[in-house]
């Protein structure tokens, strides 16, 4: 894996524990959020493996189709929902209708932390282990 691949997926591992934290404290809009997040970097730790300069988007539908090959093709409609989360979680005056139900609840939270380690892990097993750190 090369030195920017690592530097996106230490960062996504980032976002994966500040979801697992927020999960503990049950701020639901914040664990969707870093999902949402999580999966983003991890994405674009691929991209940057793949030779390719991850772009400036948080859209996972556009990142998704970016990859090649695509080890996330069975998980792509899942994870592409993380998106509905983006907008909404961070910003109180989000366009209404964004999340019909509102705020993330419980629920939300437990499927999109599911859904982003399941992802997660996909991308580390096709990236490999970290370079001289025995992982």
């Amino acid at each position: 894996m090369n030195e920017e691949s690592e530097r996106w997926l230490a960062f996504a591992r980032q976002d994966l524990r500040m979801a697992e934290l927020a999960l503990m404290e049950e701020l639901y809009n914040q664990v969707c959020f870093h999902c949402q997040q999580c999966a983003e970097k991890a994405v674009k730790a691929l991209l940057a493996q793949q030779g390719q300069t991850p772009p400036r988007t948080h859209r996972l539908g556009d990142l998704l189709g970016l990859l090649d090959p695509n080890p996330l093709a069975g998980l792509a409609l899942e994870v592409q929902l993380l998106d509905r989360f983006y907008i909404p979680t961070r910003y109180p005056d989000a366009l209404p209708g964004v999340l019909p139900e509102g705020l993330p609840d419980a629920q939300d939270a437990r499927e999109a932390l599911d859904v982003t380690r399941r992802a997660l892990e996909s991308i580390a097993r096709f990236l490999g282990p970290l370079e001289g750190r025995g992982e």
